[in-house]
């Protein structure tokens, strides 16, 4: 019988980057000229804001944020040390990155081999210095589990699931950093340079309706009003329905399996109700307490457009993990919500022990 173990962390970008580098989303947010004044000037904002972003424009709130996040980053790292995993499949989004206008799959394998990846030169290209002091074209090897994406492939086939798979990333385009950050920031200590498991990414279009229309980006006001919009990408449900049909096949299979869901959860550039100031606390709070405590059922009656008014589309990756958690009948052993004001969005942490049998 197989074995799975279920993670929940954070590929928040900002976080391979140095502190005062941190609320730069915040700082481009309010250079945007038709966000109004009043929504701009911190003294309308919340108390807790106004704190953290204080007179250092929130470089001390983001030490703190970094502490809270690397804390929880570890704890997982632990759970994953210790279950010792065949494979680490990674439901994670692609935000114009591997797929653009020729194709964008709701769900995609990919079965790579092993390759190299330079996850610090987004940053670097920019001239924005990372926290390990590391040359921009560090190199960093993935190892691929292209027989495993086979297997899981089939497996939600069989299902009724019409996923892509691929075998070769594309050239010229980069490696989707939900992914590359994930390995990052588990191995956050060694910059991912010392992370012994395969990797298995699944790519999920969490963007839907504005995948290509925003290009993965931070759209400014002006341009939102004029958008064409995309076609929808899969529902809430359809990812928990996703993940509960693996969870069953792999369960039956011979795998030791580590189910990692990774993003943050609402992004405060995804808000337009909130200006793109702040992310939807009270959404995430929701959601977390649901979580917190195994009532699954909370999360399916959350609809796509719920999603897409808290910018919580990427916690569509945490609906592939609850679902198949839900099919285990596994509840968090461990999880923390960590919350800000001023970095861009939530980060929520979940560990779920058990085995699949």
């Amino acid at each position: 019988m197989g074995e799975i173990l279920g993670l929940g962390v954070t590929h928040y970008p900002p976080l391979a980057v140095t502190d005062e580098h941190m609320p730069d989303i915040l700082r481009l947010t309010l250079s945007d000229p038709d966000i109004p004044a009043t929504a701009k000037d911190p003294a309308n904002w919340p108390e807790r804001m106004r704190a953290d972003w204080s007179d250092d424009g929130g470089t001390a709130a983001a030490a703190r944020h970094r502490a809270e996040l690397v804390d929880g980053l570890a704890r997982c790292r632990r759970a994953l040390d210790e279950f010792q995993p065949d494979v680490v499949l990674i439901w994670g989004d692609d935000q114009y990155e591997t797929f653009r206008e020729e194709v964008v799959p709701s769900f995609c394998v990919m079965a790579y081999e092993d390759m190299e990846v330079t996850p610090l030169e987004p940053a670097g290209s920019r001239g924005v210095p990372n926290p390990w002091g590391l040359p921009p074209d560090m190199p960093m090897l993935v190892r691929g589990a292209p027989e495993i994406g086979r297997e899981v492939a089939g497996h939600l086939l069989d299902a009724g699931f019409d996923v892509a798979y691929s075998y070769r990333k594309p050239d010229g385009v980069p490696f989707p950093h939900a992914m590359v950050n994930t390995q990052l920031y588990l191995d956050y200590e060694h910059a991912g340079t010392e992370f012994p498991y395969p990797v298995l990414p699944m790519a999920v279009n969490c963007y839907g309706r504005h995948v290509i229309a925003r290009k993965g980006g931070i759209a400014r006001f002006a341009d939102i009003a004029t958008e064409r919009l995309d076609p929808p990408g899969p529902t809430p449900a359809r990812c928990w329905a996703l993940g509960a049909a693996l969870a069953r096949a792999l369960r039956d299979g011979p795998h030791r399996v580590a189910l990692v869901a990774s993003s943050s959860w609402s992004h405060a550039f995804l808000v337009d109700d909130n200006w793109h100031l702040t992310p939807d606390t009270a959404s995430d709070r929701a959601l977390y307490e649901a979580l917190s405590t195994g009532d699954y059922e909370a999360w399916l009656k959350t609809s796509a457009d719920d999603i897409v008014r808290s910018g919580q589309q990427e916690m569509l990756l945490w609906y592939c993990l609850v679902g198949a958690m839900a099919e285990l009948g596994h509840r968090p052993t461990w999880s923390t919500l960590v919350e800000t004001e001023v970095l861009n969005s939530n980060k929520c942490f979940a560990i779920f022990e058990g085995t699949g049998g």
